[in-house]
C-alpha cells in the first residue's frame, strides 16, 4: 500500500475545520501532519490535539517537500493568498466555500489553479445527498419536464442563539453574512440543477443589528427560463432545510431530508420518493483524486467554485445597488 498522503490544515478559523481534519485522519490514505494558523496560539493548540506539527511560517510550509496537499479553512479573505501560494508550490487544495470574498480574488485563484497541475476541490457537500441526487436525476431524464421554479431554504438560529463564532459576523474576513455563508449551498445547488444564471435580485437585512446580513433572499433567473428563490437566515427559530422544484411535467419536494416526495406525468397525487444512496463526501473524493484512485473531476472543481463566486458577487451587488444584476456584465 502507498504511503499516506501528508496534509497540512490551514487555520482553525472556520466552524468546519475540525470536521475536515477528522475526515482526513479517519481515512486510510492520508494524515494531517502539519498545522498553520494566522492565530499562532490557536494553531499550536490544534496541532497538539492532532499530534501534528505547528508551522508558523506559511512560506516555509509551502516550500516543504513532505506536504502533498492543504485543507484551507482560514478566514475567507485570506483564501487568495493561501490558495495561490499552494497552487504555485504544487500542493493539492481542498477549500471550504466560498472561494473568495471578492470576484477579483476568485478569478486570481482560478488562474493560479488552472496554471498548475494540482487537484482542487471546493466543499459542496449538499450535492452528495440522496434527495438532491434524485432531483438532479429527475431533471436530467425528463421526468420533471422543463424546470420552471426552484425554491431552496437553508436557515438556522446561529445569530439568535449566539452559537456562531463572533468572527462569522466580520464583514472583512467573511465578505458578508448569511448569504455568503449558509446561502452558498442554495447558490451552488441552483446552478447545478438549473444551469447558467442570467440575472439576480437580492434583499438582505440584519435582524440582530450586526454588521452583516442575518436574513437574506436572492431571486435568480436562468438562461432556460427557470427562476430560483434562494432563502437563507441566521435568525430562523428551529432552523429549516427544504427544496421545492417544479417542472412542466412534474415536481419534487424535500420538506426535510427524511420527508421527500415527487409527482410526474400520470400521478394524481404526491408520492413518497425512493431515494438513491448518498454519495461520498468531498474530502475522501479529493484524497482519491490525488491518489489516482478516483475521477479528477467530480463536479467540485475550480470552474464551479468560480461560478459560486460570480453568483455571490451578483447577489451582494444587487442588494447594495437596489437593482437587478446581469451576469453577462459582471465586473470584479
Amino acid at each position: 500500500m502507498a504511503d499516506p498522503l501528508r496534509i497540512a490544515c490551514l487555520s482553525r478559523w472556520h466552524v468546519h475545520a475540525d470536521e475536515y481534519a477528522k475526515a482526513v485522519n479517519d481515512s486510510s490514505v492520508a494524515r494531517v501532519i502539519a498545522i498553520w494558523d494566522e492565530n499562532p496560539k490557536r494553531g499550536a493548540k490544534w496541532a497538539g490535539e492532532l499530534g501534528a506539527e505547528f508551522v508558523a511560517d506559511y512560506a516555509a510550509l509551502m516550500a516543504r517537500r513532505d506536504i502533498d496537499g492543504v485543507v484551507v479553512t482560514s478566514p475567507t479573505d485570506k483564501h487568495r493568498e493561501l490558495i495561490v501560494a499552494a497552487a504555485r508550490a504544487g500542493k493539492h487544495v481542498f477549500t471550504e466555500k466560498v472561494l473568495a470574498t471578492t470576484l477579483a480574488d476568485a478569478r486570481a485563484i482560478a488562474d493560479a489553479v488552472r496554471a498548475s497541475s494540482i487537484r482542487f476541490t471546493i466543499s459542496f457537500p449538499r450535492r452528495t445527498i440522496g434527495p438532491l441526487l434524485l432531483a438532479k436525476a429527475m431533471l436530467d431524464d425528463g421526468r420533471l419536464g422543463e424546470p420552471t421554479l426552484l425554491r431552496i431554504r437553508i436557515a438556522h438560529d446561529g445569530a439568535l442563539a449566539n452559537w456562531l463564532p463572533a468572527h462569522f459576523f466580520d464583514p472583512v474576513q467573511c465578505g458578508g453574512g448569511a448569504m455568503i455563508d449558509l446561502g452558498a449551498h442554495g447558490m451552488y445547488l441552483s446552478r447545478w440543477l438549473l444551469g447558467a444564471p442570467i440575472r439576480c435580485t437580492s434583499t438582505f437585512n440584519s435582524v440582530t443589528a450586526r454588521e452583516v446580513e442575518d436574513n437574506a433572499v436572492s431571486v435568480i433567473e436562468f438562461a432556460n427560463g427557470a427562476v430560483a428563490i434562494n432563502e437563507t437566515s441566521f435568525v430562523s427559530w428551529g432552523g429549516s432545510y427544504s427544496v421545492e422544484l417544479d417542472g412542466t411535467r412534474g415536481g419534487f419536494q424535500m420538506l426535510s431530508q427524511r420527508n421527500v416526495r415527487t409527482r410526474s406525468d400520470g400521478d394524481k397525487a404526491w408520492k413518497p420518493a425512493e431515494l438513491p444512496p448518498d454519495e461520498r463526501l468531498p474530502i475522501p473524493r479529493w484524497l482519491d483524486s490525488i491518489r489516482g484512485a478516483g475521477p479528477t473531476d467530480f463536479g467540485m472543481g475550480i470552474d464551479v467554485a468560480l461560478g459560486l463566486s460570480e453568483m455571490m458577487h451578483a447577489a451582494y451587488r444587487s442588494h447594495r445597488e437596489r437593482r437587478a444584476i446581469d451576469f453577462g456584465a459582471l465586473e470584479a
